[in-house]
């Protein structure tokens, strides 16, 4: 079937939940269009073909699609340093969308759900911050400073002492009505809508000096014309990537919400496919990017959304909006766009990981940190690329130690030594004379070089006769601990001693094979089973005891 999931045998849910949906994302669109600088209608345009777009085309039913936080604060950041050029940040948009339908189409939507939740929570926490941040102008009454997070720090002295008493009033009575409206009121209309109705009345009357969002278009948005320029070109490849990995990650976490409250299972490369064809026409038509929305997505399940129809209803009631009640909208004050702004940036933030900030791990804590600070005073690419990195050479070196471990070079016997009485019974017969090197688990790169170190500080390793290498429970190898084992096999031959080899997996036979580490095996040293190999090690050190006579 074209749209995945698609039946008419919930209809009155799909209505029902679609409209619930929209009504949540007004506001929302509304006020992630006034934060991102391109203005309100920007916002609706977002929410209505992201939305619209992305339920017929992606690969999770009742997901709702629109604007969100993340994908707000890399737009606005776009247009700062593109020289406020909406036409050259719509591109970007545009290619965002492409290189999401290119990630769906090569099969990675798997992957994304890899990346390590300590940056994921970093810098999902140092966006909350940066909403939050951005947000503190316009609360006092003031327009956001232009030059980003750090020029709005800098500016909080000027905005707490020049406050607009307007704004901040009308500011506390849409945080108090964010935060303290009761649930059974909230279920039937979200605080966010619930501010705007409130105020925006009260602004009119009583609040007059308090900035309001202004002219909206009230007709079908234009068609933008996609523009490159050379000198901006890095730049917005980098942000199309910033948009693809966001809105893939907002996505396909909202589609596990959604799974878990439908019981369903949804397609996350094709989910990437519906996500970057919603942003390329929202960035034909001058929308924001946009990506699965919790928030939306879980009040459309609970309203009984179930199908595509509830989420391409919401872009179509959202557009509806625009083309009806524009002019109504041109009243809301920015002071309360701002208070619902906040409450968005408050809830982005990973509290749940904060709050076991000092039992977790310390390298979890450390790297939820360094992504946290470079989303906040760098930028979010630079951020996850380190965290990724920096979460991988972690990961890296504790696979490396437990690899390490389950190294067991045994001179003599002990407790814990991985042998059966018969071959205990052949090392005590030979002791001094045979050495057993035990490979238990994957070998790889982390570990390769501390191998042959332990090999080396070996004490008397010059004074052994023979050497068994058993690779029997070696599950993976790679090229760097392959070519381990050959520094490990050219010691043993330096040493003059005799080398045998117990049993390999396939592919552990076939990596050896490739860096020529098998050719260093006299014939008839290679065994299947561990106690013919100590047996004829055992003759070959001048053991003439019958039981160390080798079946082979």
């Amino acid at each position: 079937m074209l749209i995945h999931g698609l039946h008419f045998r919930n209809l009155k849910g799909d209505v029902f939940g679609g409209v619930v949906a929209a009504v949540i994302a007004v506001p929302l669109a509304l006020a992630f269009g006034v934060a991102s600088g391109a203005g309100a209608a920007a916002g609706l345009y977002g929410a209505i073909f992201v939305g619209f777009f992305a339920a017929l085309f992606g690969g999770t039913p009742a997901q709702a699609s629109g604007p969100t936080g993340p994908m707000t604060v890399v737009f606005a950041g776009l247009l700062v340093e593109m020289a406020d050029n909406l036409q050259l940040v719509y591109t970007t948009v545009i290619l965002g969308g492409v290189v999401l339908i290119a990630m769906g189409m090569l099969g990675i939507g798997r992957y994304i759900r890899l990346m390590p939740y300590p940056v994921i929570s970093g810098f999902m926490s140092g966006i909350g911050a940066i909403i939050i941040i951005l947000q503190i102008g316009p609360l006092f009454g003031h327009e956001a400073k232009g030059g980003g997070v750090i020029s709005n720090v800098m500016g909080v002295a000027e905005f707490l002492t020049q406050p607009v008493l307007d704004a901040v009033i009308l500011a506390g009575i849409a945080l108090l009505i964010t935060y303290l409206t009761p649930t059974s009121i909230g279920g039937v209309v979200p605080p966010p809508l619930l501010a705007l109705l409130l105020c925006t009345p009260i602004a009119i009357n009583f609040f007059p000096h308090a900035p309001v969002i202004g002219s909206i278009p009230s007709d079908f948005p234009p068609w933008h014309f996609p523009a490159i320029e050379i000198e901006f070109l890095p730049l917005m490849l980098e942000g199309a990537c910033v948009f693809a990995l966001l809105g893939s990650i907002d996505s396909l976490l909202t589609s596990l919400v959604c799974d878990n409250m439908t019981r369903t299972q949804h397609n996350s490369n094709r989910e990437l496919i519906g996500q970057g064809i919603g942003n390329m026409i929202a960035g034909l038509f001058g929308g924001l990017p946009g990506a699965g929305a919790t928030m939306r997505s879980v009040a459309n399940i609970r309203s009984g959304g179930r199908t595509p129809i509830s989420g391409a209803l919401m872009g179509l009631v959202l557009l509806a909006t625009l083309l009806w009640l524009g002019p109504l909208a041109e009243k809301i004050p920015l002071a309360v766009l701002a208070g619902i702004l906040l409450k968005v940036g408050v809830d982005i933030i990973d509290w749940r990981f904060l709050q076991h900030i000092w039992d977790a791990p310390k390298t979890d804590v450390g790297i939820m940190i360094v992504v946290f600070v470079i989303t906040v005073a760098v930028d979010l690419i630079t951020a996850v690329a380190v965290g990724v990195v920096l979460a991988s050479l972690l990961f890296v070196k504790e696979m490396s130690d437990l690899q390490l471990a389950n190294m067991n070079v045994i001179t003599e016997v002990h407790d814990e030594s991985p042998l059966t009485p018969e071959e205990v019974a052949v090392m005590e017969r030979n002791a001094g004379k045979i050495l057993l090197i035990h490979v238990d688990g994957p070998m790889s790169f982390g570990s390769a070089k501390n191998m042959v170190r332990r090999l080396e500080t070996v004490p008397g390793l010059r004074k052994f006769t023979s050497c068994v290498l058993d690779l029997s429970d070696v599950s993976a190898i790679d090229g760097t601990a392959a070519l381990a084992i050959d520094d490990m096999l050219r010691i043993i031959r330096a040493h003059k001693q005799h080398l045998f080899f117990v049993g390999m997996q396939s592919h552990v036979i076939q990596a050896l094979e490739g860096f020529r580490v098998l050719s260093h095996i006299q014939p008839g040293h290679r065994y299947a089973e561990r106690l013919d190999a100590l047996k004829h090690a055992a003759q070959a050190a001048g053991s003439t005891h019958p039981d160390d006579r080798s079946s082979n």
